[in-house]
């Protein structure tokens, strides 16, 4: 192989794990470019309508700082989760559409930033000061105290899960059998 194209195929290796988000980061780098199918795996009753419909997920837009993943429930598509390099961990918020035209919808770009190391499988992201005041200016106070997680378990599954009081929501998606579809 030749110098050149050693270096080629360097430059796009994986960074070095230093941190369990590092870790994390290179995990769910290693899925860029496939989708997934998913389920709801709890029982909560708000989730019916996720239940019913067909979850798929795409890990894509990979960058070394940047990995945007939208999230399809049967024929919408408004949802993206974005996971971000930040200067003290990781940063997870959800890019929310309208369907009718695409605009950024009133709930747009909520989330949190790691407040713990995490592991290099699960990452958790309690809700940021931004997302609060736009839960609190938008009626929906009640996602106030909202953490989201990420999991990715490689060779496995990647799991995207919501919880506060009385909510909990997991959904499941087999990475063992990305979709060609």
């Amino acid at each position: 192989m030749s110098i050149i194209a050693l270096s080629a195929v360097l430059a796009f290796a994986a960074p070095a794990a230093d941190t369990p988000q590092d870790a994390f980061f290179n995990n769910l780098t290693a899925l860029c470019g496939q989708r997934f199918q998913g389920r709801v795996t709890t029982d909560d009753a708000a989730d019916a309508d996720f239940r019913s419909q067909r979850l798929t997920m795409h890990v894509r837009d990979c960058s070394p700082t940047e990995i945007r993943i939208p999230f399809r429930v049967g024929d919408d598509r408004t949802r993206t989760w974005v996971i971000t390099r930040t200067e003290t961990g990781l940063r997870l918020k959800h890019d929310h559409r309208d369907p009718e035209d695409g605009h950024t919808h009133t709930l747009h770009w909520y989330g949190g930033d790691t407040a713990s190391a995490g592991t290099a499988e699960r990452q958790e992201f309690p809700v940021d000061d931004e997302s609060i005041a736009l839960f609190n200016a938008n009626n929906a106070q009640v996602s106030t105290t909202n953490v989201w997680a990420v999991e990715v378990h490689p060779g496995q599954s990647y799991v995207y899960e919501l919880s506060r009081a009385n909510r909990l929501l997991r959904v499941e998606f087999d990475t063992t059998q990305p979709l060609t579809d």
